[in-house]
């Protein structure tokens, strides 16, 4: 069980590893909790707590459950959680994130991210990496905007650029730039912690006083956190947003599962990664952390480093437990536009296009959903948005689904040959019709359904028109109202309409509504496990009643 979570001959690489995570966890927690709105301290706990458990539970070996920007920009349009109460939200909002995880996995819902559709989560990350470059203009320059929203508050910036604090702005670009350079040579991934560090160590030197640190907006101690619950009573106005950051959280968590192969070969279980970073945020939000959830780019920078075992996310949080105690002070000193700058570093590196070129490719309903999805998230709170995203693309699904409706006609030819071809318009005297559907016959598809059937007019006599069911288990009472409407509109003219490939449950569904006996129990041929067998005894059965019809009216006339 041990070798589990320790394995003696990867010691040395999961330490290196889980040492470059931590160290870099560090200020990546700080500035998603910046992001959030929240004392930085909230992210530090959270990364220190988060990834070694989410390491001891998840299903995944390497993944590391950590604060995420788009998490944090869900965290920050929670109002709750900047009031009063603001800790204790924050914290309930973390537990209850996990708890609803927890679940999820518990009822291996591992599944239920097929319902959420890529071009909805395109849109949405795509507008929370423009969140994350908006909302870090403040910091950046020194000023405070003003505006109900991130667009409203960038277009106050550009009206008030006279305001903007030069020197902030000065060590923001620098950190930039610092990151950038940094980051193409062999320090890669320390490249950020050293960037921050030399950029921050610039105001005290230069004396740049009106540039804010991290000790003018919160006290970051140099103890580790204590257990904490909050009241009870704001759970239940937590609920809402939880569920959205669970959603989140748990699509980018299978980011990881499916990319990230288990040493033994095996991908991981989704739904155990459910588990575990629940559990996760569950242990994150007692220790007064926020919300967390898989990460990527942390798993990527862990095992890029030389992990080997669950232990490099282990002691990756017990290097950050050393780091707080013995640096706590030191953290403090870090600059605020130098977070800021880490900050759109990372903005810039969120968007996709090549994932919005693909998804606008795809059709005008992924296009539609993406556009929107990316326009909620930046004009409403992104707890709603990502939900609305979701209602979106099911709404359109249906009402697409509702207008692709076809039907052929198949003419049988010798030597079993089938010929696909479109339905006469106006349906021929003494002639079988077979009709083959394709596509939904719900809703709006059973109307459109109806205005394709071939019509019937004056000259219409002694035909028989034969609809095939393959596949159609479940017909809705508006198509069979159709099928009852034909059946009676051929009877008039001396016609009839047969049923082939009848499934069990829909000639149940015939049986219980009356309808078997609107068409005749022997024009109901129900589907065998030869494919179109049916259809072709229907056929034979048709052309039988045509040719009696036929050889009964020339006898009649003689």
């Amino acid at each position: 069980m041990l070798r589990r979570f320790f394995n003696p001959r990867t010691l040395v690489s999961d330490t290196v590893a889980g040492v470059t995570l931590g160290i870099e966890s560090i200020p990546d927690a700080m500035a998603s909790a910046l992001l959030a709105a929240v004392n930085p301290i909230h992210g530090v706990y959270a990364v220190m707590l988060s990834t070694p458990v989410g390491a001891l539970f998840a299903s995944s070996v390497f993944m590391s459950v950590q604060t995420t920007s788009a998490m944090s920009l869900i965290v920050a349009s929670v109002p709750q959680v900047r009031g009063e109460d603001g800790i204790g939200a924050l914290l309930a909002l973390t537990i209850i994130t996990g708890i609803i995880m927890v679940i999820f996995g518990l009822a291996k819902l591992g599944s239920l991210l097929k319902f959420v559709p890529h071009s909805v989560m395109t849109g949405f990350l795509n507008g929370i990496a423009l969140l994350i470059i908006l909302g870090q203009l403040d910091n950046l320059t020194g000023y405070d905007t003003q505006g109900a929203n991130k667009i409203a508050q960038t277009v106050d910036l550009f009206r008030h650029l006279g305001e903007v604090d030069l020197r902030t702005l000065l060590i923001g670009i620098i950190t930039i730039l610092l990151i950038i350079i940094l980051e193409k040579t062999r320090l890669k991934s320390f490249g950020i912690v050293v960037a921050l560090l030399l950029a921050s160590l610039l105001v005290p030197a230069l004396g740049w006083d009106s540039v804010a640190t991290v000790a003018d907006i919160a006290e970051i101690p140099d103890s580790l956190p204590r257990p904490t619950l909050p009241p009870l009573s704001v759970f239940p106005s937590m609920v809402l947003p939880a569920l959205s950051l669970a959603l989140v959280g748990l699509i980018q968590g299978a980011g990881v599962s499916q990319n990230y192969v288990n040493p033994d070969g095996k991908y991981p279980d989704p739904s155990g990664d459910f588990t575990g970073q629940g559990v996760a945020n569950i242990a994150a939000g007692v220790f007064q952390g926020m919300p967390v959830g898989g990460s990527l780019s942390a798993t990527a920078l862990v095992t890029s480093s030389g992990a080997k075992s669950r232990f490099a996310n282990i002691f990756a949080g017990i290097t950050i437990a050393i780091a707080l105690l013995l640096f706590g002070g030191a953290i403090s000193a870090i600059a605020m536009p130098a977070l800021a700058g880490l900050l759109i570093v990372v903005g810039f590196g969120t968007f996709r296009v090549d994932e919005i070129t693909m998804v606008w490719q795809t059709g005008r309903i992924q296009q539609v959903v993406m556009v929107t999805t990316f326009g909620f998230a930046l004009l409403i709170p992104l707890q709603y948005a990502v939900l609305v995203g979701v209602a979106l693309a099911i709404i359109l699904f249906v009402v697409d689904q509702s207008n692709k409706i076809t039907i052929k006609e198949w003419v049988f030819q010798k030597g079993q040959q089938i010929i696909e071809r479109d339905p006469p318009e106006v349906l021929e005297p003494n002639r079988v019709t077979i009709l083959v559907p394709f596509g939904s016959l719900f809703f709006a598809a059973a109307t459109i359904f109806e205005e394709e059937l071939p019509k019937l007019d004056e000259d219409t006599d002694n035909s028989v028109v034969i609809i095939s069911l393959h596949g159609k288990t479940e017909l809705g009472s508006t198509f069979l109202g159709i099928l009852e409407r034909y059946a009676d509109e051929l009877r008039a003219h001396e016609c009839k309409l047969m049923l082939a490939e009848v499934s069990p449950e829909t000639k149940g569904v015939l049986e219980d509504t009356g309808q078997i006996s609107i068409y005749g129990r022997d024009n109901i041929f129900e589907a065998t496990e030869v494919v179109n067998a049916s259809i072709r005894e229907a056929f034979h059965a048709a052309e039988k009643w045509v040719a009696q019809n036929v050889t009964q009216k020339r006898r009649s006339d003689e």
